[in-house]
């Protein structure tokens, strides 16, 4: 497990000091901590395209609505007819999310979900494997006869994605392949709003089982919205499955707004952590913004400018590191927003996936805080129960700069690790 960042030793002395970290502490030991994801395996494919050819199939820019797989068909025939695919790439936000997490913390994390049963080079379950980080584990996937889903992304001049889904084999998820000993010693279980589309398909009830495992077993359940018009049409559904079975709710603030009917990043978190405890909305060129809970008596004041927006002095407590709501005895609402890295690219390639980019970094935080209590469990940073192992305020930090990444490549997912600049100790984003 890497940790977060570049990270300096701090030693204190004197040595008998009681709960200082003992300086034969390895943080190479292999630990058996890990992540797992339910997701729609999808293959991504990317169409550089004009409204006109967005109208010509019914899709309203800017959303995804399913299709029916002949379709579906067409609309890549005629796409590669034109010469307009730029690229097909493993897709999935779960799976784009998996990826990122393994490539960042270089280690473990398990992918359920459906895959071809039957296997070819070349072929779209190929391109999957062969995309996604080796550190994913696909040895719990259930082998299906039919087809991998495809998730057309089309990309018009104003950078706006559209998407068009067919779904394939990709809803066929049976609740026997649900392993509960997994779930059961993970450190996060992340689903999304789009295994819940359909009541009716496998995927759903295998979904709610796996979500039923997590919550019996404390571990976190990570819930990416996914889209504003699903949430819109069913927003007392998921308001009700946030309230009664997440902890982390990931969203972008058209989703924020489907979901609470506020288009503040600020209030709509506000609103959030009165059903959950842990908002992320990213809120593309004004960057992104962090809600959570924290005990008063662990609440951190920030030594940075203190600001005001829609909520007076928000980030006061933003050096704060979150807690589960129910665990604290007297819970306040801390926030922080971060606008983004470097103002953003210079020239943006792609936005699909940089929203799994920030909510990978999440996860790696999550992970690693575990991951520390196991190698030193009477360390200080374990003296209350935290659920991240960095500050919110250095979570925003995390988040947007590997959503940069994303951001200036065509890709989805993240290629390799993240460049990390010589910091002094005083400067490190990870000090605070």
């Amino acid at each position: 497990m890497k940790f977060p960042g570049k990270r300096k030793s701090k030693h204190y002395f004197p040595v008998e000091e009681i709960g200082r970290m003992p300086f034969e502490s390895d943080f190479n030991s292999k630990k058996n901590v890990y992540i797992v994801g339910i997701d729609q395996l999808l293959v991504d494919i990317e169409i550089d395209t004009d409204h006109e050819f967005l109208e010509k199939f019914g899709l309203t820019a800017g959303q995804s609505v399913v299709l029916p797989d002949d379709i579906i068909e067409q609309i890549y025939q005629e796409s590669k007819a034109n010469d307009s695919i730029i690229g097909e790439f493993a897709g999935g936000a779960v799976g784009n999310t998996l990826h990122n997490y393994s490539v960042l913390a270089d280690d473990k994390s398990v992918a359920l979900g459906t895959i071809c049963e039957s296997i070819k080079v070349g072929d779209y379950a190929f391109k999957y494997i062969c995309t996604t980080s080796s550190k994913v584990d696909f040895s719990y996937l259930q082998p299906q006869r039919g087809h991998m889903g495809r998730a057309m992304c089309f990309v018009t001049p104003d950078k706006e994605r559209t998407f068009a889904i067919g779904k394939g084999i990709m809803n066929e998820l049976s609740e026997d392949f649900i392993p509960e000993e997994v779930i059961a010693n993970s450190s996060a279980l992340l689903v999304t709003a789009f295994l819940l589309r359909d009541p009716k398909a496998p995927l759903f009830k295998s979904t709610m089982k796996a979500v039923k495992i997590a919550n019996e077993n404390k571990v976190p359940v990570v819930f990416a919205l996914g889209t504003s018009v699903l949430i819109q049409e069913n927003r007392d559904f998921f308001q009700n499955f946030i309230k009664d079975h997440v902890n982390i709710a990931a969203m972008n603030i058209d989703e924020a707004q489907a979901l609470t009917e506020s288009d503040d990043p600020l209030l709509a978190a506000q609103k959030i952590l009165d059903m959950t405890d842990f908002a992320l909305v990213t809120v593309g060129e004004k960057g992104l913004y962090i809600g959570a809970w924290a005990d008063k008596k662990d609440a951190r004041a920030t030594s940075d400018q203190i600001h005001s927006k829609s909520i007076a002095e928000y980030n006061k407590f933003e050096y704060s590191r979150a807690q589960v709501k129910e665990l604290c005895d007297e819970p306040i609402k801390i926030y922080s927003h971060i606008n983004p890295f470097m103002g953003g690219p210079v020239k943006i390639e792609n936005t699909n996936g940089a929203g799994d980019a920030a909510l990978a970094a999440l996860m790696h935080d999550i992970a690693a805080n575990n991951y520390h209590k196991t190698v030193v469990p009477n360390s200080p940073k374990h003296n209350s129960r935290y659920m991240t192992y960095s500050s919110i305020h250095q979570i925003c930090k995390y988040a947007n700069r590997t959503s940069y990444e994303v951001l200036k490549q065509r890709s989805p997912r993240l290629s390799h690790g993240l460049p990390v600049k010589e910091e002094s100790l005083e400067e490190s984003y990870w000090s605070k």
